[in-house]
């Protein structure tokens, strides 16, 4: 029963694209061919796909096939929308991919707080405070997937970036390259961490912080969802006067400056269904580096990291995910801006206000959500462009619970939530709309009796 259902799926499917069914137990794939990508080159696409003209595959699996590749080309980030169609005639199956290509190069305005957060910020409130500037990103430049970002930041922090990433070197199916350069200063330096909240030095004239830096990456990149790269990059760092004198700790030497080179190996193993907001598959990311510091302005460490994520679909529109990740830094002589463990781009959710130190740290999180809304489309008739005039709109609710724990042998007296368990969890609303933007809004608490509503962007692990 189950081989003739089977056979009668594929020959309704067959008469219905007009070629005769695929009744063979075995097919060939006879031509690929692509639709809709105007700028796009036709082997950015055809490099992601895992099989090739010629290849034979059995029938029964052919249509996981080619869903699997429809995923593998949409988390290019180039498309709003991939799909699929194919005819098959005496065993001999022609596949098509249609895409809808994104809008390419946007301006992305910069109004955006001086602090790690949004609620730090909110501590202080000062209007002050505030970064504004201009993204410039030409994305898929060329059609060849290479991107260009160009950040012109002015206000309480100033930043000058640039970058070009290159998938794929000349004549390389697997190999492309980034370069980047980079200049930072500010009006305010964080120059110490005491009762895991942060010190700052404001000057009024001047900027009490400089920071430059050129890095260059070779990437190996076997496929969108599996990636390494050796990066290498220079830093030079300038700091006031006055910062050795309030802390000495800052840098650990009698110097105001240092010069440093960091070699960084990482892997990326990507299987999510989708990059901006997954519900399904795994993430992995490993990666170690050393900080080799220059004409004795500091001493040198190695940190070894890891993380690894599982999502999982549930019935009835549920969707459940639980991560851990880690860190190690080994060397001595630590410089309190080298210790850095929880509280920048890795949090217990619940510990948003706190800084916590160390060398060396664990974190797991864990969250179920409930999908409230899914609006693949919301058509805006007064926009002509089908790149921008289509807008999708989903909504999660989230519920979540989040531990860490640090461990610093340097600093841990002047911090108490260092060498401790960390706990926190809370309930969100998570928003996931136009070009993979995840708005979130939280509210938290954690073990040490905390509670408050935080607002947040990107997905939380």
């Amino acid at each position: 029963m189950l081989r003739s259902g089977l056979l009668l799926g594929l020959l309704f499917s067959c008469i219905v694209a007009g070629a005769s069914p695929c009744i063979v137990p075995v097919i060939v794939i006879q031509d690929v061919q692509l639709q809709g990508n105007e700028t796009t080159k036709d082997f950015v696409l055809l490099r992601e796909l895992t099989f090739a003209i010629g290849d034979s595959v059995e029938t029964a699996q052919l249509e996981n096939l080619l869903e699997e590749n429809q995923k593998r080309i949409y988390n290019l980030r180039l498309f709003h929308h991939v799909n699929y169609s194919y005819t098959c005639d005496n065993g001999q199956v022609v596949v098509t991919y249609q895409v809808q290509e994104r809008f390419y190069f946007y301006p992305i305005p910069i109004l955006d707080f001086a602090d790690r957060n949004f609620n730090a910020w909110l501590e202080k409130k000062d209007l002050r405070r505030i970064d504004y500037g201009l993204v410039l990103t030409r994305r898929n430049f060329r059609g060849r997937n290479e991107d260009v970002r160009l950040r012109l930041q002015h206000g309480f922090n100033r930043r000058i970036e640039l970058s070009y990433r290159v998938p794929y070197l000349a004549g390389s199916r697997n190999w492309g390259y980034e370069v980047s350069v980079a200049d930072y200063r500010s009006h305010t330096i964080s120059y110490d961490i005491r009762n895991n909240r942060q010190y700052f030095y404001e000057q009024e004239d001047g900027m009490p912080i400089k920071r430059t830096g050129v890095g260059a990456a070779l990437i190996h990149r076997q496929s969108v969802q599996r990636q390494s790269a050796l990066r290498l990059a220079y830093y030079h760092e300038e700091v006031s006067d006055t910062i050795p004198q309030l802390n000495p700790d800052y840098f650990n030497t009698n110097y105001t400056n240092r010069n440093y080179i960091r070699v960084d190996l990482t892997r990326v193993i990507n299987q999510r269904n989708t990059f901006a907001y997954p519900l399904s598959g795994s993430y992995f990311d490993i990666g170690i580096g050393h900080a080799f510091f220059l004409n004795n302005t500091g001493t040198g460490f190695t940190t070894a990291r890891a993380k690894y994520v599982n999502y999982s679909a549930l019935p009835r529109k549920f969707y459940y995910s639980a991560g851990v990740e880690a860190q190690a830094r080994l060397g001595s002589n630590f410089a309190v801006t080298d210790n850095t463990a929880l509280g920048y781009r890795s949090l217990v959710r619940g510990y948003e206000l706190y800084v916590v130190g160390g060398q060396h740290y664990g974190l797991f999180k864990q969250g179920l959500s409930k999908e409230l809304l899914n609006l693949k489309s919301i058509r805006l008739n007064f926009i002509r462009n089908p790149k921008l005039n289509t807008i999708p709109l989903a909504l999660y609710l989230n519920a979540f619970t989040d531990a860490g724990y640090t461990i610093d042998n340097t600093y841990e007296a002047r911090n108490p939530l260092t060498n401790r368990l960390l706990f926190g969890g809370g309930i969100g609303l998570h928003v996931v709309t136009f070009y993979d933007i995840v708005l979130r809004g939280e509210y938290t608490a954690n073990r040490e009796g905390n509670r408050g509503l935080y607002l947040n962007m990107g997905y939380p692990f």
